[in-house]
């Protein structure tokens, strides 16, 4: 499966007051790993950024001029993001951006071009009622390291919100395998020969990973996770 982390930086809130972006990223992940390919310009907004958008991003009117405009890169983008899943923090803004960006060139809407938008942060907020949700809480919430981000940067903030989404969605590995996967895997199966199964051990340091994500998972679930009940039974079961 092919997902797409995106995000950008604009000139000021509201893109039906006239603002544009100034940068746009996007970090591919292939079955949940990432492929090494991105996709990252700097654009030229034709106008200058307010300055509350400016103290954000730190992307100077000088700086963009020599930067390509939307329409030039616009077809490398699309060719980039096709038929992919696209995760987006507060997918509504840079959404209501991107589309603004091609109806400005005549082309059609995200909607057409990729398979799925998932709003992470519309996620987050389903994991972590009440709780702050913004890019930063989220990396100290999943331990992911976000010490490089003095100014928002759409690249970084890919990279980050890739790492977070990874954390957050933790254990649906098992839940992407689709119809055709499935009839694979079952074929395989019945195919198995256990003569020539290769046992490979865990290594220490590959245990000690194992019981720090198991520790994540039982401290960000409150103690509730079903197979220390079930250990506890088994526990009172052997005296």
């Amino acid at each position: 499966m092919r997902q797409i982390i995106l995000d950008t930086e604009t000139t000021g809130l509201d893109y039906k007051q006239g603002h544009r972006i100034v940068e746009i990223a996007a970090v591919e992940l292939s079955n949940r790993q990432f492929t090494g390919h991105h996709f990252h310009y700097y654009l030229n907004p034709e106008r200058d950024s307010d300055d509350g958008a400016l103290q954000v991003h730190g992307l100077s009117t000088e700086f963009l001029q020599d930067k390509p405009k939307f329409h030039e890169v616009s077809t490398e983008f699309l060719n980039f993001i096709n038929d992919a899943e696209l995760i987006i923090h507060n997918a509504p803004f840079d959404i209501g951006f991107l589309n603004h960006e091609l109806n400005l060139i005549n082309l059609q809407t995200l909607d057409d071009y990729c398979s799925l938008i998932t709003d992470t942060l519309k996620l987050a907020k389903e994991l972590h009622p009440g709780k702050r949700n913004n890019l930063d809480a989220l990396c100290e919430r999943y331990n992911i390291d976000n010490s490089k981000r003095t100014l928002h940067g759409a690249l970084l903030d890919a990279e980050l919100l890739a790492e977070v989404y990874l954390a957050m969605t933790r254990g649906q590995e098992s839940l992407l395998i689709d119809l055709g996967q499935s009839e694979v895997l079952q074929h395989s199966i019945a195919h198995w020969d256990s003569h020539n199964l290769r046992i490979i051990q865990a290594t220490a340091e590959e245990l000690q990973q194992h019981l720090a994500i198991i520790e994540d998972i039982v401290r960000e679930s409150g103690n509730k996770c079903v197979w220390e009940k079930l250990e506890a039974n088994a526990s009172v079961n052997i005296v």
